[in-house]
């Protein structure tokens, strides 16, 4: 049989631990935590679950290390949240790091649980910052810190890609604007929260999808509509921040803020206050190329004209040499035509003379051989049937005729 001495009840365990933590913390104490989730219920109460976290390793999560519930009860929530959002400009949201001033409190069936009854809204603004300090120094450490902005920005960007919420005025002014302007640019969204806890996720991989289409655009847009210190502090974080300094286009921000400036507006090429002043800068950039082109029109077609010009004088000058030289030919070749004809003629009466000389020496010739001169010499030519004869050979017995210089006889040969 078990000793009854050697054991207690649950709810006399649960009495103990009550009076240890009440008397081990009976007063309020100053804590610093994550606030992990956030619920107002109808009754007004304020519920959240608060975390503490390891500080991040580069390229891993944080991990929980400690958590626990709280209660805001309605009375003082409604006070403590707007003397929060006066001096943060920003409501109590998930992901916000808090230092609140607690009442610790153990029950019997609901465990551990701590009543807020004071918040510093100093060290929420010094822990954004602190943040942001620690960004920037890890992106300098990283060598990344100026690369976006050495990435060539194109003369003419038209093909934008916007990074931003659908629902957001920011984006509807950005358009807006851009419309106003006259210029045809291709807007495409790559819709994303734009703050809260799913902000950094969800920026990122809107970025990532942007990416993936590197080649269809001239430059990245993130814009939205304007905020407080804590709504920016997604703007802040190392991951996002990381992602704009190494992205393959030129970044250009418009995010919104008044006074402070974000890490990734650091990081991005072009860092713009608000999404109006981007598509202001975007028109106006496209308003600066038309004008150059306008002018290189206006110097191009001067140019054209002037160089026409000088080409007509020009024209002008070689026409006028060219008729010059062309009568100085027509001269020369007309005296030289002359010279040939003089030339021409002589020649011809020379030749005619030798010709005559050659002709009259061709008339003596045939004149001094000439049948009928041989026949006064005395010869005679002999025929016999027509034919002249020039063989004794078989004419014996035949007859013949004989031409003489003066007549012609018939005889018979012996």
């Amino acid at each position: 049989m078990v000793d009854t001495a050697r054991y207690i009840t649950l709810s006399q365990l649960q009495q103990r631990i009550k009076a240890a933590v009440e008397q081990s913390l009976p007063l309020p104490q100053w804590v610093v935590a994550e606030i992990s989730e956030l619920k107002v219920n109808y009754s007004g109460h304020c519920y959240l679950e608060l975390v503490e976290k390891s500080e991040p390793t580069r390229g891993g999560a944080p991990i929980p290390r400690a958590q626990v519930r709280a209660v805001i009860w309605r009375q003082q929530y409604a006070m403590l949240s707007s003397y929060f959002r006066s001096e943060t400009g920003s409501a109590l949201a998930s992901g916000m790091k808090i230092m609140a001033k607690v009442i610790v409190s153990y029950h019997e069936l609901y465990g551990l649980s701590l009543q807020i009854t004071d918040l510093d809204p100093s060290y929420t603004l010094g822990e954004v910052e602190r943040q942001r300090q620690m960004t920037i120094a890890q992106l300098q450490a990283d060598g990344v810190w100026d690369l976006n902005r050495e990435e060539p920005m194109p003369l003419l960007v038209q093909r934008v890609a916007v990074v931003s919420s659908a629902a957001a005025a920011g984006y509807r002014d950005f358009c807006r604007e851009l419309e106003a302007g006259g210029y045809a640019f291709r807007v495409e969204l790559f819709d994303a929260v734009m703050q809260g806890e799913a902000a950094e996720e969800s920026l990122c991989r809107a970025l990532e999808r942007v990416a993936a289409r590197v080649a269809e655009f001239d430059a990245v847009v993130i814009i939205r509509g304007g905020g407080s210190a804590s709504d920016l502090s997604c703007f802040n974080s190392y991951r996002l921040c990381s992602y704009v300094a190494q992205f393959p286009l030129p970044v250009v921000t418009g995010i919104g803020h008044d006074k402070d400036v974000s890490v990734a507006d650091m990081v991005a090429h072009t860092p713009l206050k608000t999404p109006t002043a981007v598509a202001a800068w975007l028109t106006e950039r496209m308003a600066t190329q038309e004008g150059w082109l306008i002018d290189a029109s206006h110097r191009l077609a001067q140019l054209a004209s002037q160089a026409t010009e000088r080409e007509r004088v020009r024209l002008e000058r070689h026409s006028a040499e060219l008729h010059s030289l062309a009568e100085r030919y027509c001269e020369r070749g007309r005296m030289r035509l002359e010279m040939m004809r003089e030339q021409l003629a002589t020649l011809t009466e020379r030749m005619i003379e030798r010709q005559a000389a050659m002709l009259r020496m061709a008339s003596e010739v045939v004149e001094a051989r000439s049948p009928e001169r041989i026949l006064r010499l005395g010869f005679a030519v002999v025929r016999a049937d027509g034919r002249a004869i020039t063989s004794a050979e078989g004419l014996s017995g035949r007859e013949v005729d004989i031409e003489l210089a003066k007549g012609s006889v018939r005889a018979e040969i012996k």
